[in-house]
C-alpha cells in the first residue's frame, strides 16, 4: 500500500559544461581508516557516538556559478511559460551540488567555533571549557560525541535549527557497518551484509571452511582453464572488497583474486568461493575496541619477494593499530619489481610508514603526541638499509620515493624494530609465542 508518493526535482546535470556550469566538482569523503580511528578513540574514552542524517542536503548548498534550469513540466508559469529558472542553490543531479553541500556545512561550523582538523578536513573538533565535541562528516551523514552530554545535546540542537535533520540517536549502523556501542566497548561488524552476499551468489548451504584461504595460495593467468561470467566474478570481488573495511583476515585473499578481473577463470571463481565458504563459518567476526586500552600507535609491515607468478612482483602487506585496536590495514601489490628479499621489505615498511605518519598527524587533532613510532619487520637488513646511508650503493636502483623511510628515522618520527615471523621459524614454541605477538594479524600479512 502506498502511503505517500514523494518527488524531488532534479536537475540534468549531464548537460553541464565544465568552466561554463561549473568548475570544480570534488567534494571531501572522510577515509574509512578515520572513521575507524574515532571509533576506537570514543571506545578508549568511554563516550558513546551519535548519528545525524541530514534530509535533501543538497538543496542547502549555495553556487556560485550562473545555472538555468526548465520549468518542470506540469509546473510552467501561466504567465512566463517561455522563461527558465536561474538557480540560487544547488539541486541534485548538479555536478557541483556535493561540493557546495560541504562548503556550506564547513563555513556554518566554522562560524560555530568549531576547529578543522589539520589533516582530515572532514574532521571538526570544538573545545569548550576542559570538554572537546568531535564531529566527522561523511557527506550527508555526521557523526559526533565527547564526554559532556550537554555540549552533545547543544550541538544536535543547533544543527536542527540550521538544517533539516533527522538525530538518529546512538551510532548503529553507518556505511553498511553495525556498530554495537557498550560500556565494555565498541563491536564493529558487518553480520548483516555477509549474510546478504551468501544468499546474493548461492552459497547459503555450502560447506563451511574454518580457515581462510592461504597466504601461500598462488593464481596466475590460467589461460587454458574455463572462462567464467565475468559480471558474476566482479560483483563477487566487489562485495567482498567492500566486506573487508571490517574483515582483515580476508583481505589478502580477496586482492588477490582481483587481480584477474580482466579474464576470470574457473579457478579464479573457485578461489573466490572458498573465501564465502570461510565467511559462512565466520560471519560474526568483527573489530572490537576496549575501552580504557592506551591509544599507543605502532605498525607492521611485511612483504613477500616475486610473489606473483605472472610479473614477478612483491605483495606488501601493513597494518597499523592503537595498542590492541587494529585501524589500518593494507594488502597491495608493488608497482615494481624488487630485485631482492631485502627491496621488498624496504619497499614495504616505506608504504606503512607513510600511513603511521598520517595517521599520527590525525591523531595530534585528537590531543594524542607521540614520540618514536615503532614500526615492527621481519628484516633485519631492510633495517639496515633504514639506517647506514653506507649502503647506498646496493640499494641505488630503489625509487627515491621510498627512501623518505631513512629520512623519517633519522628525524625520530619512526623506530624500526626487527620482529621473527612466523614463517621464518620451525621451532614449534618459538611459532607459539609469535602467535600470541601478532594476535591474529598472519593472515593479513603476507
Amino acid at each position: 500500500m502506498v502511503v505517500r508518493n514523494k518527488a524531488r526535482l532534479v536537475a540534468r546535470g549531464f548537460y553541464q559544461k565544465k568552466r561554463i556550469n561549473y568548475e570544480e566538482t570534488f567534494a571531501l569523503v572522510a577515509r574509512l581508516e578515520a572513521i575507524r580511528i574515532l571509533l576506537a578513540f570514543a571506545a578508549s574514552k568511554g563516550f558513546k557516538l551519535q548519528q545525524m542524517d541530514v534530509k535533501s542536503a543538497f538543496l542547502n548548498g549555495f553556487i556560485e556559478e550562473e545555472v538555468y534550469v526548465r520549468q518542470p513540466p506540469g509546473f510552467e508559469s501561466a504567465k512566463f511559460p517561455d522563461r527558465v529558472y536561474m538557480l540560487r542553490k544547488a539541486l541534485y543531479g548538479l555536478k557541483q551540488a556535493p561540493r557546495a553541500w560541504y562548503a556550506r556545512l564547513k563555513s556554518f561550523l566554522l562560524k560555530s567555533g568549531f576547529v578543522m582538523g589539520s589533516v582530515d578536513k572532514t574532521l571538526f573538533l570544538l573545545s569548550c571549557g576542559g570538554d572537546t565535541l568531535i564531529v566527522q562528516i561523511y557527506v550527508v551523514d555526521i557523526i559526533f560525541g565527547g564526554l559532556s552530554h550537554a555540549l552533545v545535546s547543544s550541538f544536535a540542537e543547533q544543527m536542527s535549527r540550521e538544517f533539516e535533520m533527522s538525530h538518529m540517536g546512538e551510532l548503529q549502523f553507518f556505511l553498511g557497518l553495525q556498530i554495537n556501542q557498550s560500556p565494555e566497548g565498541t563491536f564493529v561488524h558487518q553480520v548483516k551484509y555477509t549474510k546478504d552476499i551468501l544468499k546474493k551468489f548461492d552459497m547459503g548451504d555450502s560447506k563451511p571452511m574454518k580457515t581462510p584461504m592461504s597466504t601461500n595460495t598462488t593464481l596466475d593467468a590460467d589461460e587454458d582453464g574455463e572462462a567464467v561470467d565475468w559480471k558474476e566474478f566482479r560483483g563477487m570481488i566487489g562485495s567482498l572488497l567492500y566486506l573487508t573495511m571490517t574483515r582483515s583476515d580476508i583481505q589478502f585473499a580477496v586482492c588477490l583474486c582481483a587481480r584477474y578481473q580482466a579474464s576470470p577463470r574457473t579457478s579464479h571463481r573457485q578461489a573466490v568461493k572458498l573465501n564465502l565458504r570461510y565467511l559462512k563459518f565466520t560471519p560474526e567476526l568483527g573489530l572490537w575496541y576496549s575501552k580504557g586500552s592506551s591509544l599507543s600507535l605502532r605498525g607492521f609491515s611485511v612483504a613477500d619477494h616475486a610473489g606473483c607468478r605472472i610479473d614477478r612482483k612483491s605483495t606488501s602487506g601493513t597494518c597499523q593499530l592503537l595498542e590492541t585496536s587494529l585501524v589500518s590495514w593494507s594488502s597491495r601489490k608493488q608497482a615494481s619489481i624488487s630485485l631482492s628479499t631485502t627491496e621488498a621489505e624496504y619497499v614495504a615498511a616505506a608504504s606503512c610508514c607513510s600511513q603511521l605518519l598520517w595517521m599520527k598527524a590525525t591523531l595530534s587533532d585528537f590531543g594524542l603526541r607521540f614520540g618514536r613510532i615503532p614500526l615492527l619487520v621481519d628484516s633485519i637488513f631492510a633495517i639496515s638499509v633504514a639506517k647506514n646511508p653506507v649502503l647506498h650503493s646496493r640499494t641505488k636502483h630503489i625509487d627515491v620515493r621510498f627512501h623518505f623511510l631513512r629520512d623519517q628515522y633519522k628525524k625520530g618520527d619512526i623506530d624500526l624494530v626487527h620482529v621473527i615471523s612466523w614463517r621464518c621459524v620451525d621451532n614449534a614454541l618459538i611459532k607459539g609465542e609469535i602467535e600470541s605477538q601478532w594476535t591474529g594479524l598472519i593472515a593479513l600479512l603476507v
